[in-house]
């Protein structure tokens, strides 16, 4: 098999070559290089362009579209407690996204050509590639188009009026989340709730990849079981 005998030339653009590991992509991709500097995904200059993000533009675009969806609940007569009650839902509802798009979406198991290679696009480069500065957060075009169906989702369980706060207060949540992710890896905290934070993603990176999957908090994982055992070892002490 092709896969059996393939090697990845990490001097060559990444993308898709790894498709070709087949059922040796899970141990590839989870054999972390840690070096800030991150490799090349295509040949071509523009789809490279797309796949580089600096952490500042996550904040810079979308805070503006949350004040702006935010404004349109109270244009439409909700009181700030209101608007202060929906925004905190629709951070939580996030947290509880980001868990379980982490878990079953990004952690997917993969063993044929396409399948590896979209995985390793959405999740899988930021495994082997952990320090690399300009793939921690999600391209804006990526979100731009996720917030589509996320938009029309919200519309189903809310009104005309609490759709933009709830909306608001999800993508809020996705700000927090993306620019907390990218500290806990480049940033030096010297408190002691982000250091621990920044110790729990971390062994997920390079000690238990199958448990630990919140990144602003282990809320869900103490909720569905997948705490890593040292942690549920310093709880019971």
């Amino acid at each position: 098999m092709v896969a059996q005998e393939f090697t990845v030339d990490l001097n060559k653009p990444l993308v898709f070559q790894v498709g070709h590991l087949g059922e040796s992509y899970q141990e590839w991709v989870h054999k972390p290089i840690v070096s800030k500097e991150g490799p090349r995904f295509f040949e071509s200059d523009f789809w490279e362009f797309l796949t580089r993000t600096r952490w500042y533009a996550v904040p810079v675009i979308w805070l503006p579209v949350v004040c702006w969806c935010i404004s349109m609940s109270v244009r439409m007569g909700h009181s700030a407690l209101e608007i202060g009650l929906l925004v905190s839902m629709g951070i939580f509802v996030w947290t509880f996204l980001e868990y379980s798009l982490h878990r079953f979406v990004f952690h997917i198991k993969t063993d044929s050509y396409w399948w590896n290679t979209v995985h390793y696009l959405i999740h899988g480069c930021h495994h082997k590639h952990p320090m690399d500065g300009l793939r921690l957060v999600f391209p804006p075009a990526g979100t731009a188009v996720l917030c589509i169906p996320f938009w029309n989702l919200v519309k189903l369980f809310s009104t005309p009026s609490t759709t933009p706060a709830l909306f608001g207060g999800g993508l809020l949540g996705y700000v927090i989340y993306d620019c907390t992710h990218y500290y806990l890896h480049h940033g030096q905290p010297s408190n002691k709730v982000p250091q621990n934070l920044k110790k729990y993603h971390l062994n997920h990176h390079f000690r238990v990849q199958d448990k630990g999957f919140g990144i602003t908090s282990a809320l869900w994982d103490r909720i569905f079981g997948t705490l890593p055992q040292s942690k549920l070892a310093e709880k019971k002490r």
